[in-house]
């Protein structure tokens, strides 16, 4: 067994986008980018209550630390060909800063603090191709 924990901070690149697994859990993806001086995105993905709490509390140019799993997610493009995308899926999370003019209040959820969820499969989850920011 081996774990690939990650903890990146950055800039949310899009706003989050929430969708439902055909059990009926939400998902819910941005994309962080995690280089001021060029464009180095990566995708985060919360499921469950955890889901509900990102759509809710970040937005686009918020600054966040994200913590989570690495891990490899695939999807087939329109041209047939499978890709497969390195991701982050997050346990916590904490804003450093919102975009908005409103002033900063520090938002730290961690996963242990939200109602457990069922194990959500990797086929659940429909990724579309413009979600993926490369």
């Amino acid at each position: 067994m081996s774990i690939a924990k990650a903890v990146i901070s950055g800039t949310v690149y899009r706003n989050p986008e929430k969708r439902f697994t055909g059990n009926n859990i939400p998902v819910t993806s941005f994309t962080l980018n995690i280089d001021e001086k060029e464009q180095s995105l990566v995708r985060v993905v919360a499921r469950g209550n955890l889901a509900e709490t990102v759509e809710n509390s970040i937005s686009k140019n918020d600054k966040i630390v994200a913590e989570g799993r690495l891990q490899m997610s695939s999807f087939q493009s329109e041209d047939g060909t499978e890709k497969k995308v390195m991701e982050i899926d997050l346990s916590s999370f904490e804003v450093i800063s919102t975009s908005s003019s409103a002033p900063a209040k520090a938002n730290t959820v961690k996963a242990e603090e939200v109602v457990k969820f069922a194990e959500v499969e990797t086929e659940d989850i429909l990724i579309g191709e413009e979600e993926i920011p490369f």
